[in-house]
C-alpha cells in the first residue's frame, strides 16, 4: 500500500492544480470550523437577536455537539476533492499514464490500490485537519468541559472520513467511464446540488408522490445516502428534535453504492485494454 500511495505522490506533488485545490479545501474548513464564533459576533454588533437572545451564547462549539455541526457543514466541500480524483484519474487515462504503468511492470490491481490509496489518505487528512480544528474551536468556545464530553459522539467524524472515501470513489468510476475532467466536473457538480436534491425534493413533497414509497425510496439516491449519514444538527438550537446519531439506513445505502462503484471500477479495468 505504501508502494502505491507513494506512485500516486510521485505523479501528481508537482501538478500546480492538485496545490490550489487542496489549499482551496482546507482553507474552506477553516472558514467553517471557526467561521461560526465570528459570525455570531458580527450578527450581535449589528443589533441581530434571537427572541432577546444574545447571538454569541449559542453554543454551536460546545462539546459534544460541535463534532456533528462541523462535521455537517464540512461535508459539502467534499466535491472538492473529487474534483482532485477526477484530474488525476483522467490525467492517466487522456495521457495514457495508465497503459505505461502497466507497460513498466504495475498491474491493474496496483494501479486501482495506489489510487484507492491516495483517496483514503485525503480522507484521513481532511478527517484529522477538521478534529483538529474542532479541537482548538471547542477548547476556545465551549461551556462544557470533561474527557467524556471532548470524545463523545466522534462517530460524525467517523462519517465525515467515510462520505469523503465513497464521494470520491464515485468521481473515480466516472473519470474512468468519461474521458472529459471538465464535463465531469461540471455533471458531477450540478448532479450533487441540483439534480439530485431537486428530484428528492418534488418526490418528498408533491401530492402525487408524498403519500407513496417514493420518499423512502429516494432515501437511498447515492447522493442523499451520504447526506444522511450526518443530519443536520442546527434545528437544535430553536429546540426542535434531531437526530444526533449516524443513521443505519445512512450507512447501509452508502455502502451498498460504495461496493457499486467499486466492483464497476474494477469490472471497468478487467475490461479495458491497457497494452
Amino acid at each position: 500500500m505504501i508502494r502505491a500511495l507513494k506512485l500516486e505522490w510521485l505523479k501528481i506533488r508537482n501538478y500546480r492544480l492538485f496545490w490550489i485545490l487542496i489549499g482551496m479545501y482546507l482553507l474552506a474548513l477553516v472558514v467553517i470550523a471557526s467561521g461560526g464564533g465570528l459570525f455570531l459576533a458580527w450578527l450581535k454588533r449589528q443589533g441581530v437577536d434571537f427572541n432577546g437572545i444574545d447571538p454569541t451564547i449559542l453554543p454551536i462549539y460546545d462539546f459534544p455537539d460541535i463534532w456533528q455541526n462541523i462535521a455537517y457543514l464540512g461535508s459539502f466541500n467534499k466535491i472538492l476533492l473529487a474534483f482532485i480524483v477526477i484530474i488525476s484519474v483522467n490525467n492517466d487515462v487522456v495521457y495514457n499514464t495508465m497503459r505505461q504503468n502497466v507497460i513498466d511492470g504495475i498491474s491493474k490491481k496496483e494501479f486501482l490500490l495506489s489510487k484507492m490509496s491516495f483517496i483514503v489518505a485525503m480522507a484521513f487528512i481532511s478527517t484529522l485537519f477538521l478534529f483538529l480544528a474542532g479541537l482548538v474551536n471547542g477548547s476556545i468556545y465551549s461551556h462544557v468541559w470533561g474527557v467524556e464530553f471532548i470524545f463523545d459522539e466522534m462517530e460524525f467524524l467517523a462519517a465525515y472520513f467515510y462520505d469523503i472515501l465513497v464521494y470520491c470513489t464515485l468521481a473515480f468510476l466516472l473519470s474512468l467511464i468519461i474521458k472529459k475532467a471538465g464535463f465531469i466536473i461540471i455533471a458531477l457538480f450540478l448532479y450533487t446540488i441540483m439534480f439530485e436534491p431537486v428530484a428528492t425534493a418534488i418526490f418528498q413533497n408533491a401530492p402525487y408522490f408524498r403519500d407513496g414509497i417514493m420518499p423512502e425510496i429516494v432515501q437511498y439516491l447515492p447522493i442523499k445516502s451520504l447526506n444522511n449519514l450526518i443530519p443536520f444538527p442546527f434545528s437544535r438550537y430553536v429546540f426542535m428534535e434531531i437526530d444526533d446519531f449516524v443513521p443505519l439506513k445512512a450507512i447501509i445505502g452508502s455502502t451498498v453504492w460504495f461496493a457499486v462503484y467499486l466492483s464497476s471500477i474494477v469490472f471497468i479495468l478487467n475490461k479495458r485494454d491497457l497494452k
